[in-house]
């Protein structure tokens, strides 16, 4: 007998963000490469947005991340700064985030890069090919376990 996943809704997350450990099997896909196989990611978890998967540092490819003068500042996760992915002769501007000096609360977000999966060729949870969240500014992962609407697409940002 096969059991059907759990669907969470992400009107069920809260807010403000919560962050855990996930033991899910992510990989990332770049330049006909694995760039990240984990199964030590953490997920951000918000009010009407698909999770965004945090990937440890020491589980990407060795020289795909370069740093990028790009930063932002997270309402509550703090300073944020981009990466640039390359690879071969292929390159991804502001691929990525992360959290040099995360804010109180979201200190294990050290070390960890998130990726916007449209910047990607793919990324995968459990073998599931992610969907990217709407819009060009979040970066949450859609899959079959998230259920929305989702933050991001025309008409949303007010909410």
């Amino acid at each position: 007998m096969t059991s059907i996943p759990e669907v969470e809704s992400v009107w069920d997350y809260p807010r403000p963000r919560r962050l855990e450990r996930t033991d899910a099997h992510v990989v990332v896909m770049f330049a006909d490469r694995v760039l990240v196989d984990t199964r030590r990611a953490l997920r951000v978890l918000e009010t009407s947005h698909p999770p965004a998967y945090y990937l440890p540092l020491a589980d990407f490819a060795p020289g795909v991340l370069t740093g990028s003068p790009h930063t932002s500042l997270g309402e509550f996760k703090g300073s944020a700064s981009y990466v640039t992915l390359e690879s071969g002769n292929r390159r991804s501007e502001d691929a990525g985030w992360y959290y040099p000096q995360p804010a109180a609360g979201y200190e294990l977000l050290a070390d960890h890069v998130a990726l916007y999966p449209e910047r990607v060729d793919a990324c995968f949870v459990d073998d599931e090919q992610v969907q990217p969240q709407p819009g060009d500014f979040y970066g949450g992962w859609i899959t079959s376990r998230v259920a929305g609407p989702f933050k991001g697409g025309p008409g949303t940002s007010g909410w």
